[in-house]
């Protein structure tokens, strides 16, 4: 099969490298472009801080070029992450292997709130309510923006070229807003009758929510909110 990547660039040639393994091609068409906010501004404070927090690779990388401490322990989504922070020099990796509502639990059995706060390194976008879930737990988490994911503006002309051409038999769609944004495109493009021979893979029932307007080939929703339960819906 020939299979559309939606992710940023850092987190699609592992995932072009995984789908060549299972025989596999890829296109690449990142949703989301990650461009890190000016590094001027104060240093990050983790005075009083117990743990770090990472809902997604890109926050690991934004704040291992922002700050050299490794010494806290690093709670992460999930499986993708965790690697990026142990690959980052991060020693004390804790993944939950799902969705944030799986971190929080995971921080929650884990950690106590009376040690120190959570600190997380987020985007100026996020998914989930993190924050209010550690907060019912009386946990206290200081979330600082230190990038933002700029929307993609068009589909790149070869991805469109085979669309067109009905060469691309699957999208992998991460998340709600990719999917949003990844439909958007489509319908601006004057794609929506491709869709009708693309398979749309989701990894979770909140991206596939985002992208119901159009007419797919079909939908698959991962079984579990990680990559390697998104590639099982090709095997």
């Amino acid at each position: 099969m020939q299979v559309l990547i939606t992710r940023p660039l850092e987190d699609a040639r592992p995932l072009e490298a995984a789908l060549a393994a299972r025989g596999h091609t890829s296109l690449l068409a990142p949703m989301l472009t990650i461009v890190p906010r000016p590094s001027e501004t104060a240093p990050i404070d983790l005075a009083g801080v117990q743990a770090l927090v990472f809902t997604s690779a890109n926050g690991v990388r934004v704040f291992a070029q922002r700050c050299p401490r490794r010494d806290l322990p690093a709670f992460t989504v999930g499986a993708a992450t965790a690697r990026e922070a142990a690959n980052r020099g991060f020693d004390h990796v804790h993944s939950a292997d799902g969705d944030v509502s799986a971190l929080a639990r995971l921080i929650v059995d884990r950690l106590s709130p009376q040690a120190g706060a959570l600190f997380q390194p987020a985007a100026s976008a996020t998914a989930g309510d993190l924050k209010s879930d550690l907060e019912q737990a009386r946990f206290c988490l200081r979330r600082i923006v230190l990038y933002d994911a700029e929307p993609a503006r068009e589909l790149p002309p070869p991805v469109i070229a085979a669309l067109r051409n009905k060469q691309v038999d699957a999208v992998m769609l991460f998340s709600p807003r990719t999917g949003a944004a990844f439909v958007r495109l489509m319908e601006e493009a004057g794609l929506t009758h491709e869709a009708k021979f693309v398979l749309a893979l989701c990894l979770s029932p909140a991206v596939e929510a985002k992208i119901g307007q159009l007419s797919w080939k079909g939908i698959k929703v991962a079984a579990a909110p990680n990559q390697n339960a998104l590639l099982a819906c090709l095997d």
